[in-house]
């Protein structure tokens, strides 16, 4: 568990090129990663529930539980870009890491953003997980990360892209 102190670690954001217009990836990642319903989950009355309820709403494993339009939010600002940001994850694999540190929720859930590069490229942007989770000192925590790799190498290869090689581990 994370004590008082400062922790530097290391970190990889993914940058994974789409070969569709923006419009058409934002409709598909949220239809892949479906929104999370809070108040279905809050009405339950057991963990099992939880599982049960996540394993049907997130086949790939991802919820939404936050989303912005950053073209919208920055429409009359002087930058060029456009894209969508959003909070990606799934409160049940978070728990399994919770329970031995508070503190993982500064990464969970994970933050992507989708957006149009200068060269017209639609990309999916994300800090690699097992990076992330990996900077508490803890195995039960890294192996939770190096599931998320995986989840999220699935999730992107589901939504037509080359998954990244620093991804994949092999065990």
């Amino acid at each position: 568990m994370t004590t008082n102190g400062s922790v530097e670690h290391a970190n990889r954001r993914l940058i994974i090129p789409f070969d569709r217009d923006l419009a058409d990836f934002v409709e598909q990642y949220e239809q892949v990663v479906p929104t999370a319903d809070l108040a279905a989950f809050a009405a339950l009355t057991s963990w099992q529930e939880h599982l049960d309820l996540a394993e049907r709403t997130a086949p790939y494993g991802f919820m939404r539980y936050y989303g912005v339009d950053l073209t919208a939010v920055f429409a009359t600002a002087s930058a060029p870009w456009t894209g969508r940001q959003y909070l990606m994850g799934n409160h049940t694999i978070a728990e399994r890491m919770f329970r031995h540190d508070p503190a993982v929720m500064l990464h969970a859930p994970l933050r992507t953003l989708l957006y149009v590069d200068p060269a017209g490229t639609t990309n999916l942007a994300v800090d690699q997980p097992s990076l992330l989770f990996g900077s508490y000192g803890s195995t039960e925590i890294e192996a939770v990360g190096r599931h998320l790799d995986s989840l999220l190498a699935g999730l992107v290869v589901t939504l037509g892209g080359d998954a990244p090689t620093e991804l994949r581990h092999d065990s």
